[in-house]
């Protein structure tokens, strides 16, 4: 029997994460035979996937109901149904996070998109979900913005665990792990320990071509043969080749002589992750944003239909995030020559994922105010006996 293919990526180097969270997938064990049998080993989440689950099930209704009673409003609630779900899959991720000492076995819940643009309201998101969930195992997801930076470098240097989200640009990839480091110094600085501090910074992928894709389709529209031919080449590059350069500035970050003296003292590589990996456009294959961008150190957090596909035909080389740096490069300079600026892009990309979250926690709010509604109507209906209706 052919080996699993998620499995052929952890022995190249590669961890795969789970991006989805509900509570009957946990209790149910869906997390646990994907940890068993696929070699899953951790789990991201965010205000979107929240919003479905919540939303979309009655997992939830008890403990909505119990919240409420106590006076808890809906972003409250939301706190305390997350924090416990998130526990819930720690404990679950735990073992892996044993066996590897560390290495893996996390599970990310992010800070209030509200708070993309407020450094202290994002220590103070981080520093709730820390002390309440307490579990060593969790990574608090802050977003790339340049107000999130310092409170990324902040959380760091008090030894907290820190997925950063929403990068796009190479630029701001290293001011990332400028924040890392500095962090790290910091508690070096303070006598703290740093052996057991984990980042990674949470590279998008799929969003790029989706953009990109769009802006040479536009520009195509009214350009002659010849060069309509030049856009066409550029489609379905740009996502990886940004991914494939990001790679190129981690080696040689991590390799320099500041972060080995960090490492003598056990200071961990910031692994980039592989994010928004699932494949938006029909054309190309369902794993393109898997089997292009396999490398040592780093991590790919798929969605349940990624994790599907990749498993059952998943073709896997090892080492292929550093093949073709070359022409990654000149993939982006073409880009530039006819017009797209990949800053542009990465900017309009950031401006919208920050707002995409932040749109996903309101509708999450109104989600929840709407299903307490709902119970509390039905809680005022009579039952009638034998009727086979409860007060579930």
């Amino acid at each position: 029997m052919a080996e699993n293919p998620l499995k052929q990526l952890n022995a190249c180097g590669q961890s795969v994460w789970n991006d989805f969270i509900q509570r009957s997938f946990v209790k149910g064990g869906g997390l646990s035979k994907l940890v068993e049998e696929d070699g899953i080993s951790g789990v991201t989440s965010n205000p979107t996937i929240f919003q479905k689950a919540i939303g979309s099930s009655s997992d939830y209704d008890e403990e909505l109901r119990t919240y409420a009673s106590q006076g808890d409003d809906a972003e409250g609630i939301f706190k305390k149904l997350a924090s416990n779900d998130i526990g819930m899959g720690a404990d679950i991720l735990r073992p892996t996070y044993d066996r590897t000492s560390g290495q893996d076995g996390y599970i990310s819940i992010e800070v209030s998109p509200d708070a993309a643009h407020d450094t202290q309201t994002t220590l103070e998101d981080a520093h709730f979900y820390w002390e309440t969930i307490r579990r060593p195992n969790i990574m608090i997801k802050v977003p790339a913005t340049p107000e999130g930076l310092p409170a990324i470098e902040q959380l760091i240097s008090e030894g907290i665990n820190v997925n950063i989200t929403l990068i796009f640009a190479v630029e701001v990839y290293q001011e990332v792990m400028e924040a890392y480091i500095r962090g790290l110094e910091r508690r070096v600085e303070a006598g703290g320990s740093i052996d057991r501090i984990a980042s990674v910074a949470s590279f998008f992928v799929s969003r790029v071509d989706t953009l990109v894709d769009q802006l040479l389709a536009d520009k195509a529209k009214n350009a002659d043969e010849v060069t309509q031919e030049q856009l066409k080449r550029l489609d379905g590059k740009a996502a990886i080749a940004n991914a494939r350069i990001a790679y190129e500035l981690f080696e040689q970050v991590f390799g320099s002589d500041r972060f080995k003296a960090l490492a003598a003292r056990g200071a961990r590589v910031q692994r980039p992750l592989w994010a928004s990996t699932s494949t938006k456009n029909p054309n190309y294959p369902d794993t393109y944003y898997v089997t292009n961008l396999v490398g040592r150190d780093t991590v790919n957090t798929m969605p349940p239909e990624t994790i599907a596909a990749v498993r059952d035909h998943g073709r896997i080389e090892c080492d292929t995030v550093v093949q073709g740096v070359d022409q990654a490069h000149a993939d982006i300079e073409a880009l530039g020559t006819v017009g797209i600026s990949m800053r542009e892009v990465t900017d309009q990309l950031t401006r919208e994922g920050v707002q995409k979250f932040a749109d996903s926690l309101h509708g999450l709010s109104d989600t929840i105010d709407q299903k307490l509604a709902a119970l509390k109507q039905e809680d005022r209906q009579p039952t009638t006996a034998g009727s086979g209706q409860g007060g579930e």
